[in-house]
C-alpha cells in the first residue's frame, strides 16, 4: 500500500495517541526493541526511553522516509516484517496498529518467534474481530454499487484482507509458535476522526487506498457519498464522524 506520510501525521495522527500508554506495558532497561510497523516513527521516539537500541521498520518507503526526518538518530529499514534477519536477540517487539495489515499471520508469528530471545516480549495492538465493521461494510456496498456504475464487474475488496481475530483466535496463533499469552483482550474504540464532515472521506482515502485506486475520482466521490449517507445515522454525532473501531491487546512473552 502506499501510503501518503504527510497526510497520516496531520489527519491520523490518533493512531499514534491511542498507542501512547501501550508503551507502558513494556519493561524498563530493554536491550534492543523493534517498532514493528511503525510509520511516521510518532512513537519510535518514546520507545527510545525503553532501550538501548531501537530499530523501526516499515513497508512503507514514505512512512520510514518521514520517520528519519523526525528522528535522524534512530536506525528505520524499509522491510517487510516476516523478513525480519535478526535471531534470538530482541528482547521486544512493540507493534500499534499494524499487524492487522499482514496477510500471512503464520509467517509473520514464525519470524516474531524467530528474532526474540527465550523471555522476550511481544507487546501490541491491533484491530480485533469486528473492527471497523459498519465502515467496512458500508464501504463494500457503495465500492460494487460504484464498480456497477462504471460498467465493471464485481471486484475482491483489498481491505477484506484485513486480520481481525478475536482475543481467543490470537492467543491460539500465538500458542503455537511458542509464546505464553499474558495479556489478550477485545475492547471498543469509538474514535473521533479529524475534519468535520470531510473527515470520513480523507479517512476512507487513506485507509481504503488500495481499493479506490481501480476507480476514476468521479466515482470515488460517489462512494464516499454513499457511504456518508449510509452511515450518518449510526456514526455521525453531528460535528464528526466516529469511527467504529475495536481493538486487541496483547502482552505474549516467547518461551
Amino acid at each position: 500500500m502506499d501510503w501518503n506520510a504527510g497526510l497520516y501525521d496531520q489527519q491520523h495522527d490518533f493512531v499514534a495517541a491511542y498507542g501512547e500508554n501501550l508503551l507502558g506495558l513494556l519493561p524498563d532497561g530493554l536491550g534492543f526493541a523493534v517498532d514493528l510497523g511503525c510509520g511516521t516513527g510518532a512513537l519510535t521516539g518514546p520507545l527510545t526511553a525503553r532501550a538501548a537500541r531501537v530499530v523501526g521498520i516499515d513497508a512503507s518507503p514514505h512512512m520510514i522516509a518521514q520517520a528519519r526526518l523526525r528522528l535522524p538518530q534512530v536506525e528505520f529499514l524499509v522491510m517487510d516484517a516476516c523478513d525480519m534477519p535478526w535471531s534470538g536477540s530482541v528482547d521486544a517487539i512493540f507493534s500499534n496498529a499494524a499487524l492487522h495489515w499482514i496477510e500471512d499471520q503464520e509467517r509473520l508469528t514464525a519470524t516474531m518467534a524467530r528474532v526474540l530471545r527465550p523471555g522476550g516480549l511481544l507487546v501490541c495492538e491491533f484491530g480485533a474481530r469486528d473492527n471497523i465493521g459498519r465502515l467496512r461494510a458500508a464501504f463494500a456496498a457503495a465500492f460494487q454499487a460504484a464498480l456497477a456504475g462504471e460498467g465493471l464487474g464485481p471486484a475482491y475488496l483489498n481491505s477484506e484482507r484485513f486480520y481481525f481475530p478475536s482475543a481467543a483466535e490470537y492467543a491460539a496463533l500465538l500458542a503455537r509458535h511458542g509464546f505464553s499469552v499474558r495479556l489478550a483482550e477485545e475492547y471498543d474504540r469509538p474514535t473521533p476522526l479529524k475534519g468535520g464532515n470531510d473527515g470520513l472521506a480523507s479517512w476512507m482515502g487513506q485507509f481504503f487506498a488500495q481499493d479506490l485506486d481501480c476507480v476514476p475520482p468521479a466515482a470515488q466521490e460517489k462512494i464516499f457519498a454513499a457511504v456518508a449517507d449510509a452511515l450518518r445515522a449510526s456514526l455521525w454525532d453531528g460535528g464528526q464522524w466516529i469511527a467504529d473501531y475495536r481493538r486487541l491487546r496483547v502482552v505474549a512473552v516467547k518461551h
